[in-house]
């Protein structure tokens, strides 16, 4: 009898800790989620804000010493 509580007792918490790692997956995937809309909403939105991002750039010779 002893053995067989104490299988059910374990079969419980491991049920409980796998529950947990799939609430904390989910969570996180939201959060990536949301982090990469977030970036692409940005980026979209920056793209069209600045337009002098397309000038290139006109490279310096280094300064004397």
């Amino acid at each position: 009898m002893y053995g067989y509580e104490l299988h059910h007792i374990r079969s419980a918490e491991l049920i409980r800790r796998a529950e947990h790692q799939r609430l904390v997956r989910e969570a996180v995937r939201g959060r990536r989620a949301a982090r990469r809309e977030a970036a692409e909403r940005s980026a979209h939105g920056s793209a069209e804000t600045e337009s002098h991002t397309l000038r290139l750039r006109r490279h310096r010779p280094p300064r004397a010493a």
